[in-house]
């Protein structure tokens, strides 16, 4: 636990914290590919699309391959030749991985190219609010507590599915722009949800136990 409290104090104090966010670039990605494999096996009987969607496949990976050699220009370009794939689940896994690269050095576009799949109704719900989360994620990163709050507010309802992941990223946000009181029923959020995960729990206890230790006192 007091590596953890050493860890929070250095990434607070060098204006790092939201550095935690970037184990969930991909979070997007695994959820389509995760679509994609559930389906598979029905597309897959269907015999006039099998060399098309064996070909999709081979044009996807070779375009994964070039973004997992830090190629994010060149791997870009070759998932954007994709987005108009008459497979449907590459399609999405396409335009999804145009935004991941493209975050990397515009992350203005890359946040409307999340919007766009968010605000897309032939999109999976689950992976629509996914998009979500990633477009906020970034906006977080540019620190205007305003667009944070419009977007990651509504995603932090008891019934939102990536909630707990909504709550931290707004409550690091919150701590950044010196406002306790929200970080702290953020993190308190996250810490009394019953799915939480055992880490996220640890995570909080620490954040919380930080901010009560840093949080200036109160005027009388």
């Amino acid at each position: 636990m007091s590596d953890i409290f050493r860890e929070v104090d250095e990434e607070v104090r060098r204006d790092e914290a939201l550095k935690i966010w970037e184990k969930y670039q991909n979070l997007v990605i695994a959820l389509a590919i995760a679509i994609v494999v559930a389906t598979a096996g029905y597309k897959f009987w269907q015999g006039n699309k099998i060399k098309s969607e064996q070909a999709a496949g081979a044009q996807y990976q070779a375009a994964l391959t070039l973004a997992q050699q830090g190629k994010a220009e060149d791997a870009a370009k070759a998932f954007a030749a994709m987005t108009d794939s008459s497979q449907e689940g590459y399609k999405l896994l396409a335009r999804l991985q145009v935004a991941n690269e493209t975050a990397q050095s515009d992350p203005a576009a890359a946040v409307k190219a999340y919007d766009a799949i968010a605000a897309d109704t032939s999109v999976n719900p689950v992976l629509q609010e996914a998009a979500r989360l990633r477009a906020a994620l970034l906006v977080v990163d540019a620190g205007d507590m305003a667009e944070i709050a419009r977007r990651l507010q509504p995603l932090t309802g008891d019934r939102q599915p990536f909630r707990n992941t909504a709550r931290e990223a707004y409550g690091y946000a919150a701590l950044k722009a010196n406002d306790f009181d929200l970080a702290s029923k953020l993190f308190d959020a996250v810490a009394q949800d019953p799915e939480a995960s055992a880490a996220e729990r640890e995570r909080m206890d620490a954040m919380l136990s930080y901010v009560k230790a840093n949080q200036p006192a109160k005027a009388p």
